[in-house]
């Protein structure tokens, strides 16, 4: 009597552990899907977005590298401005890339280790 209450107690026991380590892996699933759905997002809307901004960026240089040509009535040094004027941001953009990467990986790192 006593073996076969303790044969049904380990029973559920097993049981169970069996249902725990069943929901913890189907929980581990819904959570590696949700963090992946949000990088997979925000990667296409950083992509997206980024494109359109590269486009108008072009435009308004390539804009105003003809209105300041046409104002020296030299589409050469307009060109020759506004390319100098962006090289100046890329090397300043360089430059304080740490400081922009800070935040970054401040914000990423409270997504991703956000308790469970």
């Amino acid at each position: 009597m006593i073996f076969e209450e303790l044969k049904q107690d380990l029973k559920e026991a097993q049981d169970n552990v069996q249902s725990y380590i069943k929901n913890t892996e189907d929980y581990i699933y819904l959570k590696s899907f949700k963090m992946s759905m949000k990088l997979v997002t925000s990667f296409v809307q950083i992509l997206v977005i980024g494109a359109l901004t590269l486009i108008v960026l072009f435009l308004l240089t390539f804009a105003a590298s003809i209105g300041l040509g046409q104002l020296l009535d030299s589409t050469f040094y307009g060109f020759l401005i506004v390319g100098s004027f962006m090289l100046i941001i890329v090397i300043v953009t360089y430059f304080l890339r740490n400081k922009i990467n800070r935040p970054i990986i401040k914000k990423f790192s409270k997504f991703y280790f956000k308790k469970l």
